[in-house]
């Protein structure tokens, strides 16, 4: 079998998914091979010659190799103007190369002009259509060695800048290897699958598709008559890990599925139904000092949504010989000013953690389990420690009007010095919520794939007052306008760790 994890995402780090499936596979005997053609795909689409003859394209082509390589480096992580020019011309190169199939390609994200990855229609017409995808040259040579032997091809499909390169290498696998058997799975065909009303548009296409986790039903779709091992650690040997763009090698792992919360209302992991399945903490700090002997990362990246007190707890006593950084909840825990600086000991150099508002109504309405009092005292623990915050702000829920929205910005300017960098976001209505009923009214984004829909905000907050809100008011503080600038361009919090306090020196 062979897996593929198809472009665009940050390539920064190697997919975790395809290399816990690997390891599953063969810790069954079953053969399997992986490829990260997002990475290998946009480093092609990066070394193709640059058409445009403006001065920013001809100085991104002059310095492609040289940014390549200090991104690699740790040297460049030092200076934040570097670093900057570095990304950003270096997607200059991608938006170019991209542009004459009609697509817009950069290192974290694919649009298309025409084409949406909402529209199942558009999904088959990128199927029926591969030569007119940016990566066609490329991933349509490559099958040829890539498919030799292989019986059943899998894509992992988690973002919506996936979709439209993913179907039309799926488009070219069955044009030419009609044969193959064809599997989809991922983070974002989970979520498909789970809307209401799914009904499969792909059947002609895709022999299989799969939710949630997919070891199991490869297994049982691969057939597999070996004796169950139990769980097998993920395999990034794998993979290539020292083509990424990082200053070593970023090693991801999941301790957890779901969220250990799993109450918010705007959740869409609880609206979808997702179970919080942990691996028992002792496996899990198992895998993870095992993985960092093997790997030798530069840094460790916790992918599970909220990192659980008693992990925590577990890193803390028994560090797992990196730099590491995750998401996690303002919680008692944080708020213990020796546990904070445990954490720091350990590797802990960025926590993200989602406070969504700074007001405690908007908290309690939207379930979040946060008391603002707690909050602040986690925040100065942070600082004190010397650890950053990548802090996760939701602006425009049902529960929020312009007044609650000025005491967040009230709050983040009382807290300014213990936030290294935040996330600021505007709320969607998921469509399979609990509140979707009550609120919404019909199509929020075109197309039969979306996941929101739009919503009548009781108190008339709508979307674009808030997005004025947000550039006229907020960004607009001094205080928070410092912050919004420390955010690494298009890696952002990614590469955030290697800028946060105590990795690197704070941007500014």
């Amino acid at each position: 079998m062979l897996l593929i994890f198809p472009p665009t995402a940050k390539p920064c780090e190697p997919p975790a998914g395809i290399a816990q499936l690997a390891a599953a596979l063969h810790g069954r005997g079953l053969p399997c091979r992986v490829l990260d053609a997002n990475l290998e795909g946009l480093l092609w689409l990066l070394g193709q010659p640059c058409a445009a003859g403006d001065t920013w394209s001809r100085r991104a082509a002059k310095g492609r190799a040289r940014h390549l390589a200090d991104l690699r480096g740790g040297d460049l992580y030092r200076s934040p103007d570097r670093y900057s020019r570095a990304v950003n011309d270096l997607n200059r190169l991608l938006a170019v190369a991209g542009r004459a199939s009609g697509a817009v390609v950069g290192l974290a994200d694919y649009q298309h002009v025409r084409l949406s990855p909402l529209r199942s229609a558009d999904l088959l017409f990128s199927a029926g259509h591969p030569e007119q995808n940016p990566f066609y040259p490329w991933f349509s040579a490559g099958f040829e060695q890539w498919l030799d032997g292989v019986a059943t091809v899998g894509f992992s499909l988690n973002y919506l800048s996936q979709a439209l390169t993913t179907f039309a290498m799926i488009g070219q696998v069955r044009k030419r290897f009609p044969a193959l058997r064809i599997v989809l799975g991922g983070g974002l065909v989970t979520s498909w699958l789970r809307r209401p009303g799914w009904e499969n548009p792909f059947g002609g296409l895709v022999d299989h598709l799969i939710a949630g986790p997919g070891e199991l039903p490869l297994l049982e779709l691969l057939g597999s008559a070996a004796p169950d091992r139990g769980r097998v650690r993920p395999d990034y040997t794998l993979l290539p890990m020292r083509d990424y763009l990082a200053p070593g090698f970023i090693l991801p792992y999941s301790a957890a599925g779901g969220c250990y919360w799993n109450r918010c209302s705007f959740c869409p992991e609880r609206a979808e139904g997702n179970r919080y399945t942990p691996l028992p903490v002792g496996e899990a700090l198992a895998d993870l000092h095992a993985l960092a002997a093997q790997t030798r990362p530069v840094l460790l990246h916790l992918l599970d949504n909220a990192v659980s007190p008693a992990f925590l707890r577990a890193v803390a006593a028994d560090p797992p010989g990196a730099p590491w950084y995750g998401f996690a909840r303002f919680g008692p825990e944080l708020a213990d000013p020796d546990f904070c600086r445990a954490l720091r000991r350990s590797g802990c150099v960025m926590l993200k953690l989602g406070l969504e508002s700074g007001d405690q109504g908007v908290l309690d309405r939207l379930d979040k389990g946060i008391d603002l009092g707690e909050a602040s005292v986690v925040l100065r623990n942070l600082h004190a420690a010397g650890i950053g915050v990548y802090l996760y702000l939701l602006f425009g829920t049902p529960a929020e009007t312009e007044a609650e929205a000025r005491r967040t910005l009230e709050f983040v300017v009382r807290h300014h010095e213990a936030v290294t960098f935040m996330n600021l976001a505007i709320f969607n209505m998921p469509i399979c919520g609990d509140e979707a009923a009550g609120y919404g009214e019909g199509t929020f984004y075109e197309g039969d794939l979306s996941l929101y829909t739009a919503f009548r905000h009781p108190n008339g907050w709508d979307r674009k007052q808030v997005r004025g809100f947000l550039d006229k008011e907020f960004k607009r503080h001094p205080a928070v306008a410092a912050i919004v600038r420390n955010d690494p361009p298009l890696f952002t919090s990614n590469h955030a760790a290697f800028f946060a306090s105590g990795a690197g020196g704070r941007r500014g």
